[in-house]
């Protein structure tokens, strides 16, 4: 179809585009590798599974705004079938033959290529609308989140600059079939083209021929224009975001943070500062982000009106780094701090590190981390936090717990039998009490509780009393990772000594910390949540417990590190179930959407940042709705918070741990 000289240009653009984009893509690369620590690339072949399953499913996108991301699974799927579409439109222009012929799969080939180009160009219509015409609130941020002055106009440009090149591309690829189309009159695989072909009727050869030439040009062409733009533009999360999964790290669960080795002499930086000091894997979040705000829905600091968006954070990063991407690459210091242009200190503190923006993200990114790394730099390299987390610091470096409470860590087992590691060494399960069952009043009534289902059960266990300690949960997610690091190290060295069969906990951040970052310093233990271990005693029949005639109307909040940290669903729900004899009357956000109640990365220990609303507030007003007369937790951070909330109600479900229902179907049952 082409001539000589056409076939000619087009080689000689395809250099030069394809070199431009090649630079592009080298200093993407080497600004990636400026950061700290590495990308992934062990078990090739399942991460490559992963990635590709991941492009083609879209399962990670039709998580949340099922509408909007259906019209997005099919236009992914048409870019992704123009790939072949466009192969064979290069070989029909060069070698003048019929991609795959005209049999059956060929007309299979044109079918798909016929109904995607129409879905396609539907669906950038769509998106368009919605972003230049409609407005969707669900891509705009609340105006006290910090924006890079250059995001706003940037975000607006690139989605016009990307909208545009697709309908370009896609509209004259399909233009061009309906000139096909009447140039052969007609052809049953592709309808949608042969009706357009309709207002061709009339035009010469020659003239259908030429319109042929135009549109080949004008969809191939617009590819090798948009093709040194592409490094630059949102377009590339169509690339990134595959590949994000494919080479970030396999946590040993959602919110395991890396651990900073303090033996390394040549370190002169704790957490990170700048763009250089984030992760490479977080750097590579920046280029991934597909800039849809999902992660900002669920985040409980942006819904209740904090600074925080962690969207904005990562639209931030991409912005700054597109501003510098090439002196950047080549080792040239960014300019500002991270709190100068990508978040602000309000933001950061005002994290409760529940996870919801990694769990949501369709293209693995992981906010969160970079929030923690900051503090991390705030706390270790600047001094500077908030004022009230000094006391909870103190308080673990001098008494073993945040509390700063000297009281006898065994003062909540007064009247019960409940025997030390001294006392016994005929003990198949170790409880770590943890530090709120063993100070605060209210979560004293759970281990209570908790040590009376044992009993009843016939469970042999025991506990440390005095040696234990802290895990360092609340330093960790605060910043305070030296501090964490010396209490991990000591409880490690207290449990190998002691070397548990197993250990039972209560709070899901100690769950979380002895079970999933303590093997981070050589600490390996089997650790089992009591929602958990309870429904392994009644599956048993250790344990029996009698339902409660006519089934009391329960609902269940799922603590952020049970279940989005630790995928803990359904035990908690089964216990409620053989307490009440009724399911869990659910929330309208639950399981792995579920809120957090506001006490998570050390907010416990400090006041919430201003915004609209409480988070622990929120979230009760939810249980609220659903009528129930109990709210049931698995976390005594989650007790505390909802059972303040209950107060400043003045109404409202009562709330109770899980073991609390199951201790008072015992009392019942005698």
């Amino acid at each position: 179809m082409l001539s000589a000289f056409e076939k000619a240009l087009f080689f000689l653009l395809a250099a030069g585009t394809l070199g431009l984009a090649w630079l592009s893509f080298r200093w993407m690369s080497g600004a990636i590798r400026r950061g700290d620590g590495r990308l992934y690339f062990d078990d090739l072949p399942r991460r490559v599974f992963r990635a590709v399953e991941v492009a083609l499913t879209q399962r990670t996108v039709l998580r949340a705004r099922p509408a909007t991301s259906v019209v997005h699974l099919f236009i992914v799927w048409g870019f992704l079938y123009y790939v072949l579409v466009n192969t064979g439109d290069l070989l029909e222009g060069f070698f003048d033959v019929h991609f795959l012929g005209f049999g059956l799969v060929g007309g299979v080939y044109r079918f798909l290529g016929d109904a995607l180009s129409v879905l396609t160009l539907a669906g950038v219509i769509y998106f368009l609308v919605r972003r230049f015409v409609v407005y969707a609130p669900a891509l705009t941020y609340h105006a006290n989140v910090p924006l890079h002055e250059r995001a706003l106009p940037g975000i607006r440009r690139d989605s016009l600059i990307v909208g545009l090149f697709i309908l370009i591309h896609v509209g004259s690829r399909f233009l061009g079939r309906s000139f096909w189309v009447a140039d052969r009159a007609g052809d049953p695989w592709q309808p949608a083209a042969g009706l357009i072909a309709r207002l061709w009727d009339g035009l010469s050869f020659g003239a259908l021929d030429a319109w042929l030439h135009v549109t080949w040009w004008l969809a191939l062409g617009t590819i090798l224009a948009f093709i040194p733009y592409f490094p630059y533009s949102k377009h590339i999360h169509l690339l990134m975001g595959p590949l994000n999964f494919f080479s970030r790290p396999d946590r040993a669960a959602l919110g395991a943070l890396d651990p900073i080795d303090f033996e390394d002499e040549g370190r002169e930086q704790f957490g990170a500062a700048r763009l250089e000091h984030l992760q490479q894997t977080h750097l590579f979040d920046a280029f991934a982000c597909i800039m849809c705000n999902r992660c900002q829905d669920v985040c409980p600091a942006y819904v209740t009106g904090k600074e925080l968006s962690p969207a904005a954070l990562e639209v931030n990063k991409r912005t700054e780094l597109r501003g510098m991407l090439r002196a950047f690459a080549e080792g040239a210091e960014s300019p500002r701090p991270l709190l100068d242009f990508a978040t602000s200190p309000s933001a950061v503190w005002a994290c409760t590190t529940c996870g919801a923006c990694v769990e949501i993200c369709p293209v693995g990114n992981e906010p969160m981390f970079d929030l923690m790394d900051i503090r991390r730099d705030q706390v270790l390299m600047e001094s500077t936090f908030p004022a009230e987390l000094q006391g909870a610091f103190r308080g673990m470096e001098n008494s073993g717990n945040p509390w700063q409470m000297s009281e006898s860590r065994l003062a909540w087992a007064a009247g019960l039998d409940v025997p030390t590691v001294e006392d016994t060494d005929d003990y198949e399960i170790l409880y770590w009490v943890g530090c709120a069952a063993s100070l605060e009043p209210r979560a004293q009534q759970t281990a209570r509780a908790l040590v009376q289902v044992l009993q009843a059960a016939g469970v042999r266990f025991a506990v440390l009393g005095e040696r234990e300690r802290c895990t360092g949960d609340s330093a960790r997610r605060a910043g305070n990772e030296y501090l964490f690091y010396e209490m991990a190290s000591a409880n490690i060295e207290t449990l190998n000594e002691v070397n548990p069969p197993r250990i039972l906990v209560t709070c899901p951040h100690c769950l979380h910390t002895l079970g999933k970052e303590y093997p981070q310093y050589g600490g390996h233990y089997e650790v089992v949540h009591h929602t958990d271990y309870l429904t392994e005693l009644i599956a048993s029949g250790r344990l029996v417990v009698t339902p409660e005639q006519g089934g009391a109307n329960v609902t269940f909040h799922d603590p952020c590190y049970l279940g989005r940290h630790n995928s803990i669903y359904e035990p908690p729900r089964t216990l409620i179930e053989q307490a009440t004899g009724a399911p869990v009357h659910e929330m309208a956000r639950t399981r792995n959407n579920s809120f957090c109640c506001g006490a998570g990365g050390a907010q416990f220990w400090k006041e919430e940042e201003h915004g609209d609303a409480r988070v622990n507030l929120t979230r009760y007003a939810e249980a609220q709705a659903t009528g129930a007369q109990t709210l049931a937790v698995g976390c005594p951070f989650c007790l505390r918070m909802f059972t303040d909330a209950q107060g400043e109600a003045g109404a409202g479900p009562a709330v109770k741990d899980v073991v609390e229902l199951i201790a008072e179907r015992l009392a019942e049952s005698g």
